[in-house]
């Protein structure tokens, strides 16, 4: 299956593998990320998965939220009915939420998520159905594509040859 992405996650994809700083130190990358958006952290400790998001939409012509809130998202640009690849999804957790950038599903039908702070880096993780996202929304002026299901996936985030 041949997947087209839109910019934003190609660009996101550069940056698969970046992790914080372990100990006392902060990763400067990350640390540039909350500077590009204008936010107060200086720190990689400081859950930055919206920072992540925010930076790459902001890098790639899109105005994001401007926002270190992972929530923010609910309500940025415009929702779609289900995930489609470049889809910006959000989740609740205790505490809080997390956001991410949909790049497919696994061949056990969980959704691969591409994001920042995940387990401390940039990679692609799997989100269980039970995880339902609470939004699933699309930079408000740039064109959707079909709702075409998505390609399965393996764990690096590569699209897999067969559906199995």
């Amino acid at each position: 299956m041949t997947v087209i992405e839109p910019r934003w996650l190609t660009a996101a994809r550069k940056y698969i593998g970046l992790k914080e700083v372990v100990g006392s130190g902060n990763n400067p990358e990350i640390v540039a990320m909350w500077v590009k958006l204008g936010l107060p952290f200086r720190d990689d400790a400081t859950p930055w998965c919206a920072g992540f998001v925010g930076f790459v939409l902001e890098n790639s012509g899109i105005k994001s939220t401007r926002s270190g809130l992972a929530l923010s998202y609910e309500k940025w640009g415009i929702p779609i009915s289900k995930p489609i690849v470049g889809a910006i999804v959000t989740f609740k957790r205790l505490g809080g939420g997390h956001v991410g950038f949909v790049v497919g599903k696994d061949a056990a039908g969980n959704l691969m998520v591409l994001g920042g702070n995940q387990s401390d880096a940039v990679n692609i993780k799997a989100f269980t159905p039970d995880r339902v996202p609470t939004s699933i929304r699309w930079p408000a002026k740039e064109p959707i594509p079909s709702l075409s299901p998505l390609p399965i996936v393996r764990k690096a985030g590569a699209v897999s040859t067969n559906e199995a």
